[in-house]
């Protein structure tokens, strides 16, 4: 999207926001200022989250969305997604600091609450059911990348490695910009993609996920909420959330998740995962042995 066409849809998002106001009862008017006032927060939250912050109802939630001219929430975060950039790093860190009264105990019990409430929905049924899903589809890939770019190149990284420890053929896809093109370069079939992705649809998520469809390959998305467009691109969502909406992002959550994918597919062949750590305690005591030697 260009400059001038995010502009637009920036202005055609605040006239929708705004020129239903005497559609709108008292209630109905304090969700759109919230939308309006909120769109990070909106973007990572279902319509009872929403209801719960605001004071009111998931109905009145979907009622206020769709006098508001969308068809549904997703609708609604889809046009938030289009307008461009709603929050910088330093926008969410502000926040947070605000939350926080800038102490350092503060600090840590609001980490510590926060990271306690991703495990929560990791421990969700529906969450479990979206961890089983994606071992389905991993299981069944004769190679696993892993893609993850900015922080999430880290995460990416590690998991690759855990996942090849495990007995797992895997690689890391981390490029950004035109050096992406020779990472996708070998994906070919009996791959699957494991992406690691939030928020807006970066060209980088865009064009691994347009190589993935014309390869057939299956995609497995970890993303902070399974509602948004990004999210319908890939043929399994994992969602949990990095932190409190709006908020600095934490990582600790996603973390877990992909520890506990990465075992969930190490119990699924066994022999293998354990094969394979052996062959790595063997390699290691040789590298260990010639290192000795060389002193």
């Amino acid at each position: 999207m260009t400059v001038e066409a995010a502009i637009d849809f920036q202005n055609e998002l605040d006239h929708r926001l705004r020129r239903t106001n005497q559609q709108l009862g008292a209630t109905g008017l304090r969700v759109a200022k919230f939308i309006d006032e909120n769109r990070q927060i909106v973007l990572a939250s279902s319509a009872a989250a929403l209801g719960a912050r605001i004071g009111t109802s998931d109905a009145t939630v979907l009622r206020t969305i769709q006098t508001l001219g969308f068809a549904s929430l997703a609708d609604l975060k889809g046009a938030i997604l289009n307008a461009g950039p709603v929050s910088t790093p330093a926008d969410d860190m502000r926040r947070t600091l605000v939350d926080l009264e800038k102490a350092t105990g503060q600090a840590l019990d609001g980490i510590l609450q926060a990271h306690a409430d991703g495990l929560d929905i990791l421990r969700s049924e529906k969450c479990r059911a979206q961890i089983a899903a994606s071992v389905r589809v991993l299981d069944a890939a004769n190679r696993i990348a892993v893609f993850g770019i900015g922080p999430s190149s880290a995460l990416a990284t590690y998991v690759s490695i855990l996942l090849a420890r495990n007995g797992r053929r895997s690689r890391t896809i981390n490029a950004t910009g035109s050096m992406l093109a020779d990472q996708l370069l070998d994906l070919g079939k009996g791959d699957a993609l494991l992406i690691l992705a939030y928020g807006r649809l970066y060209r980088e998520v865009k064009a691994v996920f347009a190589e993935a469809k014309a390869l057939g390959l299956p995609t497995v998305l970890v993303t902070e909420a399974d509602d948004t467009p990004l999210a319908k691109l890939a043929d399994v969502c994992v969602a949990i959330p990095r932190g409190r909406p709006g908020q600095v992002a934490l990582h600790g959550a996603t973390l877990v998740g992909l520890e506990a994918l990465v075992l969930s597919l190490a119990a699924a062949k066994p022999q293998a995962a354990l094969s394979s750590l052996d062959n790595l305690n063997r390699l290691r005591r040789a590298t260990e042995a010639q290192g000795k030697s060389a002193k």
